[in-house]
């Protein structure tokens, strides 16, 4: 399968990604491997009209929880099923019972647990999935090299979308909250703890706005509907991303150099 280029990491490298996007998406688009998932799908998902025989075609599976960032449920094949049987229109569905909101999204796009037609029937529904996959996969491609730059090229995306809805700023802050490569995001970029999570949610949200407001002068999400300040956001999580290697890497050194200074002197005395 085609490798993204990525010579270097950190700003320097998600400068070279983001000149050379165009060039490298469509390289990695028309790999074979991709090109015979993505006809694959568009060939055959217009005869699947629920959700047991999604889940029972492995390629099809492959590429619907593809689109969504959800590909490592592949084998969860009973909890899919059941995601996509309850659809999103009733409090107790399981999707809108999970903190991670991508199940509810997978949910929702192929509607199968809300209306009496599922979405699969639609003329442009294989299209939309299939462009989603094409670039979720290649993003997966550039993480196996680069995580970081893996979740820049995904909170462009996501913060995006999530920016331009019509919701209150506070749904969008919960709506990042429960999107655990978004989260990521917002996290290193304002260097929060790893217990950060384990606090009430009300205390997250204020946290998450008050930190926002110090960084770009505004609390919402609806500012990242900006291509400038998405990229002050992935610029500020890029730097805190290498500040945050650099002192694990100095402890780390720190720790062995001290374990090594207290280690009891050998007695190489033959008498």
């Amino acid at each position: 399968m085609f490798q993204p280029v990525i010579p270097f990491g950190g700003f320097a490298g998600w400068s070279f990604l983001n000149r050379t996007l165009p060039v490298q998406q469509k390289a990695f688009d028309n790999d074979q491997v991709v090109a015979r998932d993505v006809a694959y799908f568009e060939e055959n998902i217009g005869n699947i009209t629920n959700a047991k025989d999604l889940v029972a075609d492995h390629t099809l599976l492959k590429v619907a929880l593809g689109a969504f960032g959800l590909g490592d449920d592949i084998n969860n094949k009973f909890f899919i099923e059941k995601i996509l049987d309850d659809g999103t229109l009733t409090n107790d569905a399981l999707s809108n019972k999970l903190s991670d909101k991508r199940y509810n999204k997978l949910a929702k796009a192929f509607g199968f647990g809300d209306f009496p037609i599922a979405n699969t029937q639609l003329s442009d529904f294989s299209e939309k999935i299939t462009a989603a996959y094409k670039n979720q996969q290649f993003e997966v491609a550039v993480g196996e090299q680069n995580e970081n730059l893996r979740l820049a090229l995904g909170v462009r995306r996501e913060i995006s979308d999530l920016a331009g809805k019509n919701l209150q700023e506070d749904t969008k802050w919960f709506t990042v909250m429960g999107n655990p490569p978004l989260r990521k995001v917002f996290e290193t970029a304002f260097n929060l703890p790893s217990s950060f999570a384990t606090l009430d949610l009300d205390t997250q949200l204020k946290t998450f706005k008050e930190k926002t407001q110090n960084a770009f002068g505004d609390s919402g999400v609806s500012q990242f509907s900006s291509e400038d300040k998405q990229e002050d956001l992935i610029r500020l999580f890029l730097i805190r991303s290498d500040a945050q290697a650099f002192n694990l890497a100095t402890n780390s050194s720190q720790t062995a150099l001290t374990m090594l200074q207290n280690m009891p002197r050998p007695n190489y005395s033959l008498f």
